[in-house]
């Protein structure tokens, strides 16, 4: 197995982080889609926790092309470990993080950086504001997903109409206060998204279509230690968000161009 590319030496304007687990398939259609829509000096970093993932060795194959390199995760399994190395070999002014699986969210990424290069400094997508929707995917991590999002938004007060979703965008170096405590899957998402509005950052949201796992690949999901993990940060958030006078009380919603924006836009 040869060694993955050394990493660049000139800073680009974002770098794609994707946690993978055995996504070669999803890789090879996702690569090339960035590809063909992306405009701006971009890497891609397909983080792996484990040497035989089938992932290494179509990124091998397509880094002749592309600009796209492996990370191996040194710091132990899960997705904020393979952030967090991924962070660290980045060179990109704003980080992207990106599910191999999600073909929908990539029509988002340049409204994405539209949005930071206005002055935001964290960017969410959304299932479940106008514009956007959720297809595909577990039934009940769905069902879940959406409760949880409405009853926090209701309840804490959240500016975000999509908290839990995976697809963030944020500035390189602001990583380590919004994601600093062990996460157990994608919960670090929710953690970002806490930990965002705490800060006081000018934040974004842009809605997606999200569809999810067309191909192959491992899904990480398990209900059980996943909704442990969620509600955690639910009630953490919960009483932190209620309790602040600093948080971030509103969002910069920028609607894709694509989805029509007759009579009023409901939030």
């Amino acid at each position: 197995m040869t060694a993955p590319s050394p990493p660049a030496t000139s800073e680009c304007t974002v770098t794609i982080l994707m946690p993978v687990r055995n996504e070669g398939l999803n890789l090879q259609i996702m690569l090339r889609m960035l590809r063909g829509l992306l405009n701006v000096q971009h890497e891609v970093l397909v983080v792996h926790d484990t040497l035989d993932d089938n992932s290494i060795s179509v990124v091998e194959e397509l880094a002749e092309t592309l600009p796209v390199r492996t990370v191996h995760n040194t710091y132990g399994r899960g997705v904020v470990n393979a952030i967090r190395s991924g962070v660290e070999a980045a060179t990109g002014q704003y980080i992207l993080v990106f599910a191999a699986d999600e073909v929908g969210p990539v029509l988002a990424i340049e409204d994405m950086l539209a949005l930071m290069d206005e002055g935001c400094d964290f960017v969410s997508c959304t299932r479940y504001a106008y514009g956007g929707r959720r297809l595909g995917g577990s039934i009940v991590g769905g069902v879940l997903s959406r409760t949880a999002n409405k009853l926090f938004r209701w309840m804490a007060g959240s500016v975000f109409t999509d908290c839990t979703i995976g697809i963030k965008m944020f500035r390189r170096t602001q990583f380590n206060e919004l994601a600093a405590s062990p996460s157990v899957g994608w919960s670090v998402a929710f953690e970002m998204a806490i930990k965002a509005q705490l800060l006081g950052l000018v934040l974004g949201e842009v809605p997606i279509i999200s569809i999810d796992r067309l191909y192959g690949g491992e899904s990480t999901f398990r209900v059980a230690p996943w909704t442990v993990a969620y509600l955690r940060w639910f009630v953490w958030g919960l009483l932190e968000l209620r309790m602040s006078t600093a948080s971030t009380s509103d969002v910069i919603i920028r609607i894709p161009k694509s989805t029509p924006t007759t009579g009023s836009i409901p939030r």
